[in-house]
């Protein structure tokens, strides 16, 4: 039997007893970042990179049983070595290594090679099985450098300014949100933010990261305080009643679908931004074949289309795998459940 295997709860290790991002509640989950889609409530232990504790017990509770460890530190549990290494997806967000008797896979959970300046780059970790996400599994998928796209996002910003407007933008409120606050021109206004994304820079703060100064929108402030300043908010949250209060805005919205043409359309924003915190069809391709795997197991996105790209370009034992995560589809819904921010 594999080391690895797929059940109804997850990805399952039947010699140490444990589960990596389970979807169902399990007795002990190994987790590799702090994602709703991966890190879910309900199990009796978890294991994970201390950069994702605060923002874990933010969303599980204070009071989850719940253990951390360094990238690189190995936890060896009933013979079966575990170690966490940079995945790039996210602050604290790592992959997954287990090792037993000589055998060895690699859970990435969700991953980008592109540096964003706030997550530990993603390192390629050497294995014969590796398990990928696709979400961005085709050609079409491209990223610019942050930087242009950063700079597109001041450019917008500034144009609204001088409309006397707010520059509302929707970002998923843990990542894509201080990737925007730590990168855009702080100079052209203030950065204020939607609960959901304060809570959450909050949580990160008290676990290290350094995030630029931002400013909870609370009723204390009226519509005139927001002209000309920048908003991030959860998508969910565009177009919902909480946008009354901001006075005239313009909205953007951040993420790769925006490569898709029309995509922006179907947001209802007035701006569509390509930013993404999942590895592009280049990043796909750079990270699989550095880890020298032959047994790839592809995951949520473009399953059918990246394996058989997989196998016929490159000759892998590829295969496509059904799993619960949503990758950047999760963001659709961010924000629209949120109690009043």
């Amino acid at each position: 039997m594999s080391l690895l295997t797929f059940d109804k709860y997850g990805i399952y290790c039947k010699q140490a007893d444990v589960y990596i991002d389970p979807w169902k509640p399990v007795k002990r989950a190994l987790i590799t970042h702090a994602h709703a889609d991966h890190s879910r409530s309900g199990h009796q232990s978890y294991l994970a990179h201390k950069g994702s504790e605060t923002v874990m017990r933010l969303r599980l509770g204070a009071d989850i049983n719940l253990e951390t460890v360094e990238f690189g530190e190995v936890k060896t549990i009933n013979g079966v070595k575990f170690s966490f290494h940079p995945a790039g997806h996210i602050p604290g967000s790592a992959q997954i290594r287990a090792e037993y008797k000589g055998e060895i896979w690699v859970v990435s959970g969700d991953y980008k090679v592109q540096k964003d300046g706030i997550s530990t780059p993603f390192e390629p970790v050497a294995c014969q099985h590796f398990i990928t996400e696709s979400t961005f599994g085709l050609p079409i998928y491209k990223w610019e450098e942050q930087p242009v796209v950063m700079e597109e996002i001041n450019q917008w910003w500034q144009s609204c300014k001088e409309k006397g407007k707010v520059a509302v933008i929707g970002a998923y409120s843990l990542g894509k949100a201080q990737r925007i606050i730590n990168h855009v021109d702080q100079s052209i206004g203030r950065i204020f933010t939607h609960g959901a994304v304060e809570n959450t820079n909050q949580a990160l703060r008290e676990g290290g990261m350094e995030i630029a100064p931002t400013t909870y929108v609370s009723d204390e402030f009226s519509k005139k305080d927001f002209a000309g300043n920048l908003v991030v908010c959860p998508p969910g949250a565009l177009g919902s009643a909480w946008m009354k209060r901001l006075g005239p805005a313009e909205t953007a919205f951040g993420s790769g679908w925006m490569a898709l043409r029309g995509a922006r359309r179907r947001r209802a924003a007035d701006r569509g931004f390509v930013l993404s915190d999942h590895a592009d069809w280049d990043g796909l391709n750079t990270a699989v074949l550095a880890t020298g795997a032959d047994n790839i197991y592809v995951t949520h996105g473009y399953q059918t289309a990246y394996t058989r790209w997989l196998v016929e370009e490159y000759g892998l034992n590829a295969v496509a795998v059904k799993t619960l995560y949503e990758g950047e589809g999760a963001e659709e819904q961010e924000g629209k459940e949120v109690k009043k921010a």
